[in-house]
């Protein structure tokens, strides 16, 4: 077993996972503002620069189109280089193009700095994903994956009080470049805290073990000896279970952070009224990210099998999004903001489990692989629903509040459809068996 290397007078730190739990959250976070500084800003960015629908949908598809393709591609990277290299350059990237994002001056230099921006954001779920298949053991895993991925909960939540009120001040150029500030504070906590668990200077003998004794259990290969390629991975029905879990989830997800500004206008609603409705979904998700993975974690101490732990939140998480849909039959400001809150607190449950997913199911080398490729499937997927819903929702304008009908009708029932299919394709098989894949 390889041990931790401490240099003299160096002291290990208590419960080291969590405090590594607890920086990835504080990427999440600053991920998040630097990314809904744009649909905040569209109501006012439309008026300015004379922008349709159609219009903030292509600029949000641009930042999409680097965000899928990232995914994978920094998902492969991240097994490569690992984690702590891998964020440390991504995260530079993505601040110094939030920072830069002050001096677009129309539509097509929006679309290169939100291109960028997708580009850098893309790495920080695959990272993370890898990060906690690293240090925390399978019982711990939902609930640490529910810390990281709250964390855009909580960015969306408190963006608002960040970049309205920089706006409202002095302007959306600022409002651009203040948030970006905060990727590079981050970094000095990161290069100084993060290291393999194996490598680390101040983790204690006790965790360290308890890391090791567990990647043992669940790292046995029976017959495989290499890393498993992509065409590989993508013959198992398992890791379509996993991009399916993302893919049917998360574009619901990105139309409540990069539409709901705008969503809220078209139902009536002035924007500073409606400020609640803005970020009360975002605590609700952030809730229900933590309900998702501690209740998962609570059933496997109950004695729950893995798998049966983790599909118990997938039903309750795609059920609970099917009340999106009665909110087409109101524009009572609180009525929506409470059928959005449930709703997107039972999404979060349900991103937990699609999120923990690869780190259940495969070996250290395909983690974050496993999680790009899930990642790239919900950015194709929020393309696709982005383009729609930019074309139906200007095609309906004559409808008033109505407009986003449809669109919200299919956000209800879509993540439902990905429910039932997680619970087909998440299984043991013969892949199981023969070491490809962990048993759940």
């Amino acid at each position: 077993m390889t041990t931790a290397w401490k240099p003299t007078g160096t002291h290990s730190i208590p419960s080291l996972r969590w405090w590594i739990a607890g920086i990835l959250f504080a990427s999440t976070v600053i991920n998040y503002v630097d990314r809904q500084t744009l649909s905040l800003l569209a109501p006012y960015l439309k008026l300015q620069y004379h922008w349709t629908n159609s219009d903030y949908a292509n600029l949000v598809i641009g930042f999409r189109i680097a965000y899928s393709i990232g995914q994978t591609v920094f998902g492969r990277l991240m097994d490569r280089i690992g984690t702590r290299r891998g964020l440390t350059l991504t995260v530079a990237w993505y601040s110094i193009v939030s920072v830069a994002t002050s001096m677009a001056r129309g539509f097509y230099s929006f679309a290169g700095f939100r291109f960028l921006l997708g580009a850098g954001e893309s790495a920080n779920w695959p990272a993370a994903t890898k990060a906690v298949s690293e240090w925390f053991p399978k019982r711990e895993r939902a609930l640490a994956t529910a810390i990281f991925d709250s964390g855009s909960s909580i960015g969306g939540a408190i963006a608002p009080f960040i970049v309205l009120p920089i706006f409202f001040r002095w302007g959306w150029r600022p409002a651009f470049m203040i948030p970006g500030v905060l990727g590079f504070l981050w970094l000095i906590g990161w290069r100084w805290l993060y290291y393999p668990p194996e490598a680390h200077p101040r983790i204690s003998q006790t965790e360290l073990q308890m890391i090791v004794s567990d990647k043992l259990e669940s790292d046995a290969r029976p017959l495989r000896q290499t890393r498993t390629r992509w065409r590989d991975l993508m013959r198992l029905p398992q890791t379509w279970g996993a991009i399916i879990g993302r893919t049917f989830t998360d574009p619901v997800w990105f139309f409540v952070t990069d539409w709901f500004p705008i969503y809220l206008v078209a139902k009536g609603i002035e924007l500073r009224s409606g400020l609640i409705a803005v970020w009360i979904p975002f605590i609700a998700a952030d809730f229900g990210n933590l309900f998702g993975g501690g209740m998962s974690g609570y059933l496997i101490k109950r004695g729950w099998t893995l798998g049966w732990a983790r599909k118990a939140l997938v039903v309750f998480g795609g059920a609970g999004i099917t009340l999106l849909i009665p909110t087409i039959f109101t524009t009572n400001l609180y009525v929506i903001t409470l059928l959005f809150a449930v709703a997107t607190f039972c999404y979060a449950s349900f991103s937990t489990i699609a999120n923990v997913l690869p780190s259940d199911l495969y070996h250290s080398d395909s983690v974050a692989s496993v999680s790009g490729l899930g990642g790239t499937g919900a950015g194709i997927g929020t393309i696709v629903a982005f383009k729609l819903i930019g074309y139906f929702s200007d095609a309906r304008r004559a409808t008033a509040t109505h407009a986003f009908d449809p669109i919200v009708i299919v956000a209800g029932l879509v993540p439902f459809l990905g429910m039932l299919l997680v619970l087909l394709l998440v299984r043991n098989t013969q892949a199981t068996e023969d070491g490809l894949v962990r048993r759940i």
